[in-house]
């Protein structure tokens, strides 16, 4: 059997491999390596795959946020709310702008925003709602851009973990993730579905206006050479990434579903083990399944992530410390007990090898271990 991994980027590669390379070599012929044609051609076809207008490629997913947030003014003194249970770049962002981050809590079946919760948390300041469609599939945006129609707020969409799935209206309309608030971002850090080999971002909008104010922010603040209108940033994607993402986003459908393959497979062998909580399935939302999250409960998550890896199953713990309790963003409005379910998540959450490439024999191996630690 194969070593296992929690992604197999070698064996992905392999698949893809003389496109690939015939890719660099002609990025590297043509020396355009900046802002070349490969970047915007992909930005294009993204465009073209999302159903979104503009497509800004940019460095990296926290670059992404950050030009968001510049892009529509926000300033310090200003709120805006988003999980605590999120990768910390998605809270990182708006404490450099000076911005003040409010946590809402997350359901705990799907592990995305409460729109009860944003309610409740809403004050005179806040601006903006960054909703994380985590670990692969869109959080209740119906709900969230009413709330936001409501109360006159900015929604940035952090779609880093969930490009590709599609979100669908109680009037049966149909959006991809990213696409439906006033902003998306995306990371194409290269264990994401839609990876690249290096660091690599993307900003979607409809909004003609917006899209200006975004590509302004990205060169930096500037839409004419040496004429400068806006305090900017520096944030470009390469032409090697998007030459590489041009050929994996012909792949992503193919992906997903192969991600969901092995998704059903974990299903199966787990459903009948009361202390394990298969992924709840959103209603409104597909699945792509970025990660395969389990909720271990009645204090098994370590002793089993410790099982796994002795058995050469890795396993990996997102995220054990939720941001509300990182020394960086504590506050009084936030202290330990005022997030309930998110707390509780980072106490059980543990997460599978999930990868295109995971075979019969690694996923019998992978699921027999888990099975094994429960009947010893």
């Amino acid at each position: 059997m194969k070593p296992i991994q929690m992604v197999d980027l070698v064996g992905q590669y392999q698949k893809i491999k003389p496109e690939v390379d015939a890719a660099l070599q002609r990025v590297i012929d043509s020396t355009a390596f900046i802002n070349g044609p490969e970047v915007k051609e992909f930005e294009k076809e993204l465009g073209a795959y999302l159903g979104a207008k503009h497509v800004i490629g940019c460095a990296n997913g926290t670059d992404a946020l950050q030009i968001a947030m510049m892009a529509l003014g926000l300033k310090p003194g200003d709120e805006v709310i988003t999980a605590s249970f999120t990768f910390v770049a998605t809270v990182e962002v708006v404490g450099l702008l000076g911005i003040t981050p409010v946590f809402a809590d997350v359901l705990p079946g799907t592990f995305n925003l409460d729109p009860a919760d944003i309610k409740r948390k809403i004050t005179p300041k806040t601006k903006a709602i960054v909703p994380v469609h985590l670990f692969g599939q869109t959080a209740d945006m119906e709900a969230i851009m009413a709330i936001a129609k409501e109360h006159g707020l900015f929604v940035i969409e952090d779609n880093c973990q969930a490009i590709g799935s599609d979100y669908t209206f109680s009037d049966g309309t149909k959006r991809k993730s990213g696409t439906i608030g006033h902003i998306g971002t995306t990371s194409f850090f290269p264990s994401k579905n839609l990876g690249c080999y290096g660091d690599g971002g993307a900003i979607f909008t409809n909004d003609d206006d917006l899209a200006k104010k975004l590509r302004r922010v990205c060169n930096h603040g500037s839409d004419v050479r040496y004429y400068h209108e806006v305090v900017g940033v520096n944030s470009r994607l390469d032409s090697m990434q998007a030459a590489i993402l041009r050929i994996k986003l012909r792949q992503l459908d193919a992906y997903g579903a192969a991600r969901n393959k092995v998704a059903a497979t974990y299903d199966a062998a787990f459903a009948k083990i009361p202390a394990l909580r298969i992924p709840e399935r959103s209603k409104s939302s597909t699945h792509v399944f970025h990660q395969y999250t389990l909720r271990v409960t009645n204090g098994h998550r370590d002793g089993l992530k410790e099982h796994l890896e002795k058995q050469g199953v890795p396993a990996m713990i997102y995220y054990p410390v939720s941001c509300h309790l990182q020394n960086a963003y504590k506050s009084v409005r936030s202290p330990e007990g005022s997030l309930p379910v998110t707390e509780q998540l980072t106490r059980e959450v543990l997460s599978l090898p999930m990868s295109t490439e995971l075979d019969n024999e690694q996923l019998t191996h992978i699921t027999n271990a888990v099975k094994s630690y429960f009947t010893a």
